[in-house]
């Protein structure tokens, strides 16, 4: 009787390899994930320590928290926390009203020029910002909209409208065009194709878009602080505050980040669903 070889060890083997691949990535995923999350970490850490505390080397890790720091930064927090989320959420606005209806054209009824236009809508996120300051500051000057909030809306809105046009001019894309064709022979309009079938059908992609440009608008630096001082300052504008002539209050600022980065947080950990949904939209027909 011949005997059949068995066939179990290789598979075995092919088993073997696969959990140490597995184990390697986990291990490799969970260093990144650390290596990126230390700087939060550290920061929130610094927030309760003392400023000697703070700028101790080599650094403190036995420490008493304190409350201090926060209580020194909410009195100011509040009003740059509403002009953040005046500025982050009513640019959000802006650039969809604008964006969808671009994207919706470019997607739909593309021209000869449609790729150039995405493409140099694009090369204006490429431009250094500290090259268009001076121009900007000029405009604003003369249009009187420095330090107030219509003008940090309109440059965030600037600022996020290649996002928003590009993303969704992506998700629009992956809506199959029979629908279109379907909608035009009971007699469709060019805006209830719009409204009745781009808009409901790239829902997820919207979120995604929205919560990434609330993000972008949000975290923004450069041009809060050279185009806003009081009135319109933003939580990027407060942060940079605790950085005065007497010293840089290390404590205190990282108290200030941390309530600058912790509505982030909380909102990008409800959303994270959507976020996922949303930027894996049309991957998989």
């Amino acid at each position: 009787m011949t005997t059949i070889p068995s066939s179990s060890m290789p598979v075995k083997r092919d088993k073997n390899r696969i959990k140490v691949r597995n184990t390697v990535l986990t291990v490799i995923t969970y260093l990144i994930a650390i290596a990126f999350l230390f700087p939060l970490v550290w920061m929130f850490l610094a927030a309760f320590k003392t400023e000697a505390e703070a700028f101790a080397s080599p650094p403190v890790f036995a420490f008493t928290p304190i409350l201090e720091n926060f209580k020194a930064a909410l009195p100011s927090y509040f009003p740059a926390l509403k002009n953040s989320l005046i500025a982050a959420i009513g640019s959000t606005l802006l650039a969809f009203v604008l964006g969808l209806p671009a994207a919706f054209a470019l997607a739909v009824y593309p021209t000869t020029r449609a790729q150039g236009t995405l493409t140099w809508m694009l090369s204006t996120k490429m431009m250094p910002a500290v090259g268009v300051i001076v121009p900007l500051f000029l405009l604003f000057r003369n249009l009187h909209l420095l330090d107030t909030l219509p003008g940090l809306i309109l440059m965030y809105t600037t600022m996020n409208l290649p996002l928003v046009v590009w993303m969704m001019h992506s998700y629009m894309t992956e809506i199959p065009f029979a629908i279109y064709e379907a909608a035009k022979v009971d007699g469709a309009s060019v805006a209830q194709e719009f409204f009745g079938i781009a808009l409901p059908l790239s829902t997820p992609g919207m979120a995604a878009t929205a919560l990434l440009a609330v993000i972008f608008a949000w975290n923004e630096v450069f041009f809060a602080v050279n185009l806003t001082s009081s009135d319109a300052a933003p939580l990027s504008v407060f942060i940079s505050s605790f950085k005065t002539s007497m010293g840089l209050f290390w404590a205190q600022m990282s108290a200030a980040a941390a309530l600058t980065v912790l509505p982030v947080l909380i909102f990008g950990w409800v959303a994270q669903r959507q976020l996922v949904r949303g930027l894996s939209f049309g991957a998989v027909k």
